[in-house]
């Protein structure tokens, strides 16, 4: 067995009274739905769907997106550095680990795109302190909502599907805040804690709330309308469309989810998906099967290659998915063949108006006198590339009220509506 890092990673914020009853971690099921609710085909919200994959326990972007140009990287890696010439994608200087391979064609379709050395403003190697600082995103402030939270009320949207947390009961503190979310373990398997033959307690809320002051009646109404909704999706059934076969994960089966609330045009605005085991102190491997890195990317570029063929480019194009995670790790390599808790790292941008088949960004170097304390420098900021996507693809045109003090990049990473 692989021992695991002594920094708990699954740690996660206390939701507020209005998320949990809007629908969380008690999970939910079929109920009589609250007639004020429409689950409309086409919503007010005209934005892109924003999907956030958070890859936890610190990626190593430098695995991923291989700063080959850069000799410093294999003089840091000696057993570990992907070869150049196993690299596809890429350009002159970076190439994709080959485990990337069933992203390829969106890589070169251009609906693919990398950036590197970007991260928090400050390093932060503690993984429950760093996700905080992450989800939160904003540093130096009294601040305590999430982004993703402070993103949902710019837009002022309140369908009961606005926001989910897929494959959780448990949302993280990037959704904690006033807005409306959900926490949906799988939509096939939702049930309301306590729920059995007899016991309608679903009904029982709505009976409950019949005569409650309008604000109370809503949330119960979020509640048992997000019951009917899912029991209504169980009843139907999905298939994948295009030949999409997701992985038996975890992360397959929560990005299958998701991309069944895009098609059904439920009122999705965003979407939390996680994907842990990336802290890999030790045994990191090469990069072929059976390696723990190797297999580990294979497992996530499965995953999102059938989600994006299951989207299909209709769906495609108003969906924007990308990756973040706490940190990076360190540039060399340890003693035991891994890396320990680093800085600067590489995120992923996904979509069908994303600028595909680049890496953006602007690279510090490897050398020693370009490291901060041996890891790689952060050049651009994590929420300022967030920023940029949100403005041109979501509809949020003051980025500061989710970002506070931090300007939206200008990369031109996604093409603006």
């Amino acid at each position: 067995m692989t021992p695991e890092c002594g920094c708990e990673e699954n740690q996660r914020a206390a939701v507020t009274r209005r998320g949990l009853l809007a629908a969380t971690g008690a999970g939910l099921a079929g109920a009589t739905l609250d007639t004020s609710l429409a689950f409309a085909a086409e919503p007010g919200y005209s934005g892109d769907v924003l999907v956030l994959l958070s890859l936890r326990g610190g990626f190593d972007g430098l695995s991923a997106v291989v700063p080959a140009g850069d000799p410093a990287y294999y003089t840091a890696r000696p057993s570990i550095g992907v070869p150049k010439s196993q690299l596809i994608g890429g350009d002159a200087f970076f190439g994709l680990n080959p485990a990337l391979s069933p992203l390829l064609p969106l890589w070169t379709g251009g609906q693919l795109a990398a950036i590197q050395a970007v991260g928090q403003p400050a390093p932060n190697r503690s993984h429950f302190a760093a996700m905080e600082d992450l989800e939160r995103a904003a540093p130096g402030t009294s601040i305590r909502t999430g982004w993703l939270n402070r993103m949902l009320g710019t837009n002022g949207s309140r369908e009961v599907f606005q926001a989910v947390a897929m494959g959780t009961a448990m949302p993280a503190r990037v959704l904690g805040g006033p807005a409306p979310y959900l926490g949906v373990t799988s939509i096939d398997k939702t049930v309301l804690n306590g729920e059995q033959d007899g016991r309608p307690i679903s009904a029982t809320m709505t009976r409950l709330y019949e005569s409650a002051p309008a604000a109370l009646k809503r949330t119960a109404g979020q509640l048992t309308g997000a019951l009917e909704y899912a029991a209504q999706l169980r009843a139907k059934g999905y298939t994948p469309a295009n030949g999409a076969a997701y992985p038996n994960t975890d992360l397959g089966a929560a990005l299958k989810d998701v991309a069944r609330l895009i098609k059904t045009r439920a009122g999705l605005m965003t979407a939390t998906v996680d994907s842990g085991d990336w802290d890999m102190h030790e045994n990191l491997g090469t990069a072929v099967a059976g390696r723990r890195m190797f297999d580990q990317l294979r497992a996530l570029a499965t995953g999102l290659a059938a989600f994006a063929a299951d989207l299909g480019a209709e769906h495609l194009r108003r969906v924007t998915l990308i990756t973040i995670s706490e940190f990076g790790r360190r540039v060399a390599q340890n003693g035991s063949g891994g890396l320990d808790h680093g800085y600067g790292n590489a995120m992923f941008v996904l979509g069908g108006n994303v600028k595909g088949g680049k890496v953006y960004g602007t690279w510090p170097g490897l050398a020693t006198a370009q490291l901060r304390d041996g890891d790689l420098a952060v050049t651009t900021d994590y929420r300022a590339v967030i920023g940029e996507i949100l403005r041109a693809r979501c509809g949020v045109s003051d980025t500061a009220a989710v970002f506070p003090g931090v300007a939206a990049a200008k990369l031109g990473i996604v093409t603006a509506r």
